[in-house]
């Protein structure tokens, strides 16, 4: 039985088939990215997975059990949390405190016993400290705990968003375009920084354009084009492989990463 299995599927929008019979495994512990063209279908895919989207049809299993159309929330309970391309941060609040208030859904204490700050609501509070200050010092972001979010540069947005959903305990993280907008020298630390996520025991999938980075940090790969899936295998493989070199025809080589 696979750790997390992806079967059959497909997302039709009216006339429009934007994720078309879709299937892949993904082994506990592994980093698994997801690449293909714009437009491909890749972000769609991956809210099929975080159950932001109800599949027209297929469905999604962790441990062998079912959970696509069930609520986001419920998702992430079951273990499978997703990043956004956009940074959804709190821009007034500190670094710390936007993961502090991610732990919600670890909370013990009952809405009730947090406004009356009951010793469980305490209890609950310093619990969600120490593991945010401990989940910012992991990722490099100690020395900016104290900063707003909105003073932090791009590459400490991207990274403190990948915090947060650090703070609901992911046993699958879903990363969307993870390394966008980054410099060489951020890439290089986001690189590291998924790395140590996967050191974690934390299952990783991610949607990514860097093609670079992609070949570096995957163990496999998977590659959509017009909403289908057409090619899986190891980097040497994808990056060798015809149906994957037409997909991206016209663009340069260091597209798909060969270099």
């Amino acid at each position: 039985m696979s750790f997390l299995a992806i079967e059959n599927l497909t997302k039709r929008f009216g006339g429009l088939t934007a994720v078309n019979d879709i299937s892949f495994s993904v082994s506990q512990g592994e980093i698994l990215s997801v690449i293909g063209p714009n437009g491909a279908g890749k972000s769609t895919l991956f809210k099929l997975i975080g159950s932001f989207l109800k599949p027209s049809s297929g469905r999604v299993l962790l441990d062998g059990a079912v959970v696509s159309g069930r609520q986001p929330h419920q998702v992430a309970q079951a273990g499978i949390v997703r990043t956004f391309q956009e940074t959804t941060v709190f821009k007034e609040m500190t670094a710390l405190q936007n993961v502090i208030v991610s732990h919600q859904l670890g909370l013990k204490a009952t809405p009730f016993g947090a406004y009356f700050s009951t010793a469980t609501a305490r209890a609950d509070a310093r619990a969600a400290a120490e593991s945010a200050a401990e989940i910012l010092d992991y990722l490099g972001l100690g020395h900016v705990k104290g900063e707003l979010a909105r003073n932090l540069p791009h590459g400490h947005l991207r990274a403190l968003g990948i915090a947060i959903a650090l703070a609901a305990k992911p046993r699958v993280l879903l990363l969307d375009e993870p390394f966008a907008g980054m410099n060489p020298e951020e890439t290089d630390r986001a690189v590291e920084m998924v790395e140590g996520i996967r050191k974690r025991g934390i299952t990783v999938l991610l949607v990514e354009h860097d093609m670079r980075a992609v070949m570096r940090i995957s163990d496999r790969i998977v590659v959509v084009s017009f909403g289908s899936k057409i090619a899986e295998g190891l980097p040497a493989e994808i990056r060798a492989n015809p149906a994957v070199i037409e997909a991206y025809l016209g663009q340069d080589d260091e597209t798909i990463g060969s270099y």
